[in-house]
């Protein structure tokens, strides 16, 4: 009994003892993984969340209803870009979304990077710095970041849908498989961002010093 608990010990304790000691060898690479997992996870989220919202604002008028804000040029057809462009109409007959693609997406998005915060804080870069000043830099971040990424999806948004609905001829299975792509390739534009922001934000304060701003 005692040699197959031991045994299950050294079979537990080997990887975290690997894991221990590359993060002591390597801190800044096993830190990147940890946040790499995480982010993946929080990704995965949203690809389960995203539908879920949009079904729900899919019943509603606000499908039906343009959400087309902050115009910067024209395309090269000589129409009007908005960095976020929801026209009225379900995608399925050639629209936008409507208002209701828009919340689906900022809703599932803000959920998500509500968890991110607090998970990549404590887990990822164990922070002990204050939580409301690193909140203040990561709401601006994430407001940047999130017109940034709309701006994007102007440009591949369109082109991934027409070709997975009206090109291959998918349908709603063609929907779905853009709606995961855009959203896989609006989470990647936040990783990449995101790590460097978070190395700032989310530091380690010596324990003489917070005790100091306590007082």
């Amino acid at each position: 009994m005692n040699v197959e608990k031991a045994s299950d010990k050294k079979v537990v304790s080997g990887p975290i003892k690997f894991w221990n000691n590359y993060k002591e060898k390597h801190p800044n690479i096993a830190q990147f993984l940890v946040f790499f997992v995480l982010s993946n996870g929080i990704t995965a989220l949203q690809l389960i969340l995203m539908p879920v919202f949009k079904s729900i604002f899919a019943q509603t008028s606000l499908v039906d209803t343009s959400f087309r804000v902050m115009q910067f040029g024209q395309n090269f057809d000589g129409s009007p870009y908005y960095v976020f462009d929801y026209a009225a109409g379900p995608l399925s007959a050639g629209g936008g979304g409507g208002l209701a693609y828009f919340l689906a997406v900022q809703i599932t998005i803000a959920i998500a990077q509500i968890i991110n915060f607090f998970v990549q804080r404590s887990v990822t870069f164990k922070s002990n710095s204050n939580i409301w000043k690193a909140a203040f830099w990561y709401v601006i971040a994430y407001v940047i970041i999130t017109i940034g990424a709309a701006a994007a999806q102007g440009f591949y948004k369109a082109p991934i849908y027409d070709l997975f609905m009206i090109t291959w001829g998918l349908g709603s299975f063609g929907e779905t498989a853009a709606d995961v792509i855009t959203m896989t390739i609006n989470s990647a534009i936040a990783f990449w961002v995101f790590f460097p922001i978070f190395k700032v934000i989310f530091k380690q304060e010596p324990e003489n010093k917070l005790d100091e701003s306590r007082e």
